[in-house]
Formats: C-alpha cells, sequence, structure tokens
C-alpha cells in the first residue's frame, strides 16, 4: 500500500511540473511563430493546462480503465469549480471584465449539457466520443473567432500578452515541449497505476478514485495558475483558465476516453449523483459571473459558498463509501 501512496504522490509532482514546462514551451513556440497571444490563450494554454487530465484518459484507456478517465474529468470539473475558483475568490475576490469569457461561459454550459444528452443511456460509445471531439474542434473555433473580434478592447488581451513567454528561443521552446510532455506522460502512467491500486485495496470503483484522487491531482496545476493570476489582478485569466479546462475536460478527455475504449454501462453513480452535482456547480458559476448589476464578480462569500459545497461533497462520496462496506 505505502508503494502505491508513494507511486500516486510521484505521478502527480511529475504531472505538475510537467504540466508547467508543457505549457512554458508550448506557449513560447507559438509565440515564436507568429500566433496572437489571445489565441494562444484561447488554444494552446488551454490544451496545455489540461494535459495532465488527457494524458491520464489516454493511459487509463489503454489499460482497459475507461471509467477512471471519466471519472477523473467529472471530478476535475467540480474540483475547479468547487475548489479553485473557491479558494481563490476567497483570496483575492474577482471581477469579470473580459468580453470573450463572458461568451464562453455560455459555451461552458452548453458543453456541460451536451455531455449530460450523452450520458443519458448509460454508456459512452465510439460514435459519443467523435461527437465530443468533433464538438470540441467547433467550440474552439467559434470562441477564437469571437475572441480575436473583440482583442483591441479586451482585457484579457494584455494579461495574456504579459504572462506568454518572450524571448525565449525556437529550439528551447521545443526542448521545453518535449521535455514537458515526457514527464507528463511518466507522471500520468504512474498515477493511473498507482491509483488503480488503491481502488482495488480498498474496493472502489474507478470512478470513484478518479473523482476523489485522480481528479484532485490533476487539477493542480489550474489551481496554481488560477491563483497567481489572481493575485497579479489577472481575473480574466484566472477564470479563464478554469473555463477552457473545464471545456476540453468534457469534450476532449471523455472524448478521447471513450473513442479508445467505449463503455458499456456506467456506474449508476455517475448519473444519479456526480453528473448531477458537475452540472450544479457549473450553473451555479454561471449565475455567479452573470453581469445583473454590473459589477459581474466572484465575492469572497461566493468563494466561501463554492469551497463549502465541494468540502460537503466530496465528504458525502466518502461517508457514503464507508457506509456500503
Amino acid at each position: 500500500m505505502l508503494g502505491n501512496i508513494l507511486l500516486v504522490i510521484a505521478g502527480l509532482v511529475l504531472l505538475i511540473w510537467g504540466a508547467d514546462r508543457f505549457v512554458h514551451g508550448a506557449a513560447a513556440a507559438a509565440r515564436n511563430l507568429g500566433i496572437a497571444p489571445l489565441l494562444i490563450g484561447l488554444t494552446v494554454v488551454a490544451f496545455a493546462t489540461s494535459a495532465p487530465e488527457i494524458l491520464v484518459s489516454i493511459i487509463a484507456s489503454l489499460r482497459g480503465q475507461p471509467e477512471l478517465a471519466v471519472g477523473n474529468a467529472i471530478g476535475s470539473n467540480i474540483v475547479n469549480i468547487g475548489l479553485v475558483l473557491g479558494c481563490v475568490s476567497i483570496i483575492r475576490p474577482m471581477k469579470l471584465r473580459s468580453a470573450t469569457l463572458r461568451r464562453e461561459m455560455p459555451a461552458l454550459l452548453a458543453v456541460t449539457l451536451l455531455t449530460v444528452s450523452l450520458f443519458l443511456d448509460s454508456r459512452l460509445s465510439r460514435i459519443d466520443g467523435f461527437v465530443m471531439l468533433t464538438g470540441l474542434v467547433i467550440v474552439m473555433i467559434w470562441l477564437c473567432r469571437l475572441g480575436m473580434r473583440s482583442a483591441p478592447s479586451d482585457p484579457i488581451q494584455k494579461e495574456y500578452e504579459a504572462e506568454i513567454p518572450k524571448n525565449v528561443k525556437m529550439p528551447n521552446a521545443i526542448c521545453w515541449l518535449l521535455f514537458g510532455l515526457v514527464t507528463l506522460l511518466i507522471g500520468a502512467y504512474l498515477l493511473v497505476d498507482g491509483s488503480i491500486a488503491i481502488a482495488v485495496y480498498f474496493g472502489v470503483s474507478e470512478m470513484v478514485i478518479g473523482i476523489l484522487l485522480v481528479a484532485f491531482g490533476t487539477s493542480l496545476p489550474e489551481l496554481a495558475v488560477s491563483l497567481v493570476s489572481a493575485l497579479r489582478g489577472e481575473y480574466g485569466l484566472a477564470i479563464g483558465n478554469i473555463v477552457g479546462s473545464n471545456i476540453f475536460n468534457l469534450l476532449g478527455v471523455i472524448g478521447v476516453a471513450a473513442t479508445i475504449s467505449p463503455i458499456t454501462m456506467l456506474d449508476q453513480s455517475v448519473l444519479s449523483l456526480h453528473i448531477f452535482v458537475m452540472v450544479a456547480f457549473t450553473l451555479v458559476l454561471f449565475a455567479m459571473t452573470y453581469d445583473y448589476d454590473g459589477k459581474s464578480e466572484l465575492s469572497r462569500v461566493e468563494g466561501i459558498a463554492l469551497l463549502l459545497a465541494f468540502i460537503a461533497y466530496d465528504s458525502y462520496v466518502v461517508l457514503d463509501h464507508v457506509r456500503m462496506q
């Protein structure tokens, strides 16, 4: 058991460090190619920060454990909103001034409802996976077109401009990108291996382990990025990082898992609890950031509410498992 815990810890460390280097290399390479900072932020950075979830999904699916990948995606979205945005807005209330980000919110809500509709038959086929991956391409193209239309006056443009690495030579950028990718692969493999062993030891499903353990670990890069961005006053980046990551988690992570290894029967708790909680968190975030009074911000009170809801959900999942033993 100790060995499996060490595998998980080592996997998490490699995932966090590898994700940082992967984002650095990918963003620097994109800047060197002349891609606009806003496009880099909406596509390259959004994908790179979700790389841990995507690689864990691929490895878990290839090893015949697609439910671990699905649990990771659902759990990561819950962690991103409840834990990450909850903690960050408690430390620093965040104002939502970006027009691009306001358009991303409805997109996230639509993507969430699409995912729920595909889950209703309690299975995920390869066709479902292709639908999700196609939807990801369509959503990203749409967001990029809208983003570039509002770029000149959008404050998030300056935030991306300030954060994307400058003066990094292309060979160095590519080296960091490849090194980060290899590190992510090793970390994902160790995390999946240790997580499956822990699930077997405690007699819980891969879905639950994915939601509770793997999701927390793969969301740590988002926590770090959002926290640093908020402390610098880059609120668009802090929230946009979460919204973009959640879109990638649903369409990319679950889409890849279903394409590689279709699920013939989902764990019943997915439809009865976990999907419901994920949708609820998404709806609450949409309501909290909607511009009712011209302020459009996440306050400390709202952050506390999100964090308490996240703690209550995780506590219920753990206690329910203990009760079923």
